[in-house]
């Protein structure tokens, strides 16, 4: 995986370095940009959407302990279905009936 994920910084011209859990093989890609650079930052989007789509390849998951929030959402659906995602759904509004833990995030 890591291997890849060099490849991926080097055909995106990015500097991404790769934190980690030894214990539970849990990455965390951190990618270093200037988010004012528009160009930059479409490097960093598509890379983002490669290592995503290469996790899930792996049999991994976009979350790690922290969850699902706005910089990840929109490559949930490579990791659930529709039906996974309604039942989290139902389960935060269980737990969160008003909406106030985390407000605008997914769970």
């Amino acid at each position: 995986m890591i291997r890849h994920i060099r490849e991926i910084a080097g055909r995106y011209r990015l500097r991404i370095g790769i934190l980690a859990h030894a214990g539970d093989g849990n990455m965390h890609p951190l990618i270093a940009t200037d988010t004012r650079d528009k160009e930059e930052w479409q490097r960093v989007e598509a890379a983002n959407r490669e290592i995503f789509e290469l996790a899930i390849q792996y049999n991994g998951t976009l979350s790690g302990e922290h969850g699902i929030g706005l910089a990840k959402i929109d490559y949930l659906p490579m990791a659930i279905d529709d039906a996974t995602q309604a039942f989290m759904e139902k389960i935060k509004a269980c737990v969160d009936p008003k909406g106030i833990l985390n407000p605008g995030k997914f769970v």
